[in-house]
């Protein structure tokens, strides 16, 4: 927080820290290769890293819609402070990617408000897989009577932009006993299939909710046949895989695989193992800023590599 601020905002002010802190990550294509870049960057149009490559899609995720307990009483509130911030950025990407949760409690009312709310992204295109909160919370129709014209309401399909390959997949229906998301037989098969014949050097994006990585098995924090999903694109010279689910950023990179967590619209959660398990995480409205912040990427050309660097906002 800057020192015109008080040392003890009000939750309102806190709650505003998160929209702009954590409110989606900007992906950049420079080289073939895509580039995070946070939200908070991406406003200033004269930072260096708005000027490596064209901004091409958005990532937002866990909006939560319906969502009103202590950690943030107000999620609509926050997602539409984040959707006035996107739409003041001067150069704007052509695609919104929602990596899923877009609801709470699967509701009728919680899926109208967070189309109306989302249909004020100055984006004209939105693609979205769905998270558990989703479909795995009451009769689980209603995403696929929303969203599920893309996919032939299968939740997974693919498409083309802009020379790049983006494929949503759907680890949230098939739940391991571990409590491990799966993508299941058929949704493999479909994967193998969708990938022939593609030029190895296509740049892909692949978008699912949960960790398409084994973060922390005793939460359930990851995929567990994403090994074999791994296997069909570890031919390709850029692959993105980007998810939701734990409410906060964490990536690694295998390869030529880069892996990447968003950060949620609607509140944090524990770090994993921290804690009895994975829940909505309250703090104090001071201390929330330290739990938010922005990262800054450098893309080194030769030899082609990744640098990241985390700061909170305090």
């Amino acid at each position: 927080m800057s020192s015109d601020h008080p040392s003890h905002p009000s939750r309102r002010a806190a709650l505003k820290c998160l929209a702009f802190g954590s409110a989606g990550t900007l992906f950049m294509l420079a080289g073939g290769v895509l580039t995070p870049v946070e939200l908070a960057l991406a406003a200033n149009a004269d930072d260096p890293q708005m000027s490596t490559g064209v901004p091409l899609f958005l990532q937002i995720s866990d909006t939560h819609i319906g969502f009103n307990k202590e950690a943030n009483p107000d999620v609509a509130g926050t997602l539409k402070q984040t959707i006035d911030f996107v739409n003041a950025m001067p150069v704007k990407p052509a695609l919104t990617i929602h990596t899923g949760d877009i609801t709470h409690l699967s509701r009728a009312a919680e899926f109208d408000l967070a189309a109306q709310l989302l249909s004020g992204l100055n984006i004209t295109e939105l693609h979205t897989v769905p998270g558990e909160h989703d479909v795995t919370d009451g009769p689980g129709t209603e995403y696929f009577k929303r969203f599920g014209a893309a996919s032939d309401n299968r939740g997974y399909y693919s498409f083309d932009h802009d020379g790049v390959h983006f494929i949503g997949l759907v680890n949230v229906m098939h739940f391991k006993p571990s409590g491990l998301g799966a993508l299941g037989a058929d949704q493999l098969a479909w994967l193998e299939n969708d990938l022939k014949g593609r030029s190895s050097s296509t740049p892909i994006v692949v978008f699912a909710h949960m960790p398409m990585w084994t973060i922390y098995e005793p939460w359930g924090w990851g995929t567990g046949d994403a090994g074999e999903a791994m296997s069909y694109l570890g031919r390709f010279g850029s692959v993105t895989v980007l998810n939701g689910h734990i409410h906060q950023i964490v990536s690694k990179v295998e390869g030529n695989i880069t892996f990447h967590t968003a950060r949620s619209t609607a509140y944090p959660q524990p770090t994993a193992g921290n804690g009895p398990g994975p829940m909505p995480l309250t703090v104090a409205a001071d201390q929330l800023p330290r739990m938010l912040g922005v990262t800054r990427v450098r893309i080194d050309r030769h030899p082609l590599k990744a640098t990241l660097a985390d700061t909170t906002l305090v």
